[in-house]
Parts: structure tokens; sequence; C-alpha cells
């Protein structure tokens, strides 16, 4: 990436946001459904995206309130 690129958000299909988090398909979708996820992107009739960075903040608020208990 160049660094005129690097303020370009980034979307991840939901397979590779399962993937940073380690949650399955269900359990992720169920945390969507009570809003305790960050929005998907809807892309088309099927198909949703995320925010890279959005994921990546919602993993590290889980690491400190780890840390913070």
């Amino acid at each position: 990436m160049t660094p005129a690129n690097d303020n370009v958000p980034t979307l991840i299909s939901l397979n590779a946001a399962c993937r940073m988090t380690s949650m399955s398909r269900s359990m992720l979708n169920r945390y969507r459904a009570e809003g305790r996820f960050p929005i998907a992107v809807e892309l088309g009739d099927r198909r949703v995206a995320f925010v890279r960075s959005e994921v990546a903040d919602w993993v590290k608020a889980k690491i400190s309130a780890r840390a913070a208990a």
C-alpha cells in the first residue's frame, strides 16, 4: 500500500471478519443483530462487507475490556 492510500477504508468479507475475531458466522451475525458489532456495508442483495479498521478497533476494545476487568 502506498502512503497515498493509507487513509482509504478497506472492506473485508464476513468470512474475513470471522477470522479476525475468531467467531463463527452465526455468532457474528447474532452480535450484528444485537448491535454489538460494527455495522456492515451493504454491497448487494446478499453481500455485505465490513470496514477492516472498525473490526480491528472492536477487537482492540475487547482486549482492553479484558485488561480492565
